[in-house]
């Protein structure tokens, strides 16, 4: 699905940029996916893990520019990329009442507004789409960050499931699936 160009200010001053991804983003989106991964434990991959190609990475960029069942927004600032939002809707007959969600943003934008300003364009895209009833998340169980902000953006814990994840220290984490009822 394709994405308008959208500005909005973060909590700094400056001025950030929504957009639909372009084929000349797949270096540099790419190079945010890595830089994600290695910036927090939270995530489902750890950087060594990412074996896209740049090429792949446009393909991937252009098929979700271009699906009807896909939209990816991504925030630039000062030309940068600073991260980006995914929301899938189903397409089987059984369960395209659900949208899924995905969120990813380098460290160094954190608590500008971002991620809320992305989440709440997914939001009012999966409302204007009908038949559309919720959006579903995943999320560790310790990411308080993250949750907090889900929460603000009315979605709620569903369930947890226990030890989804284990962290290079050893330790088990818990996956919440959180959803939001439009």
């Amino acid at each position: 699905m394709f994405f308008p160009d959208k500005t909005f200010t973060l909590k700094d001053g400056r001025t950030a940029l929504l957009r639909a991804p372009r084929r000349e983003d797949a270096a540099a989106v790419l190079d945010c996916f890595i830089t994600t991964a290695g910036e927090t434990e939270f995530l489902l991959n750890y950087p060594e893990e990412i074996a896209f190609t740049v090429e792949g990475e446009e393909a991937f960029l252009m098929s979700a520019r271009e699906s009807a069942d896909e939209l990816m927004i991504i925030c630039e600032v000062e030309g940068q990329v600073a991260g980006s939002c995914n929301l899938m809707f189903k397409r089987r007959i059984k369960n395209r009442h659900i949208a899924t969600l995905g969120i990813s943003l380098k460290k160094a934008y954190w608590s500008l507004g971002i991620g809320g300003a992305l989440m709440a364009e997914v939001i009012r895209a999966a409302r204007q789409r009908e038949g559309v009833r919720f959006i579903d998340l995943e999320v560790v169980q310790d990411n308080a960050r993250a949750i907090a902000l889900y929460e603000k953006m009315g979605f709620e814990l569903v369930c947890v499931k226990p030890d989804a994840f284990r962290f290079r220290d050893g330790t088990f984490h818990g996956e919440c699936l959180m959803r939001l009822k439009l």
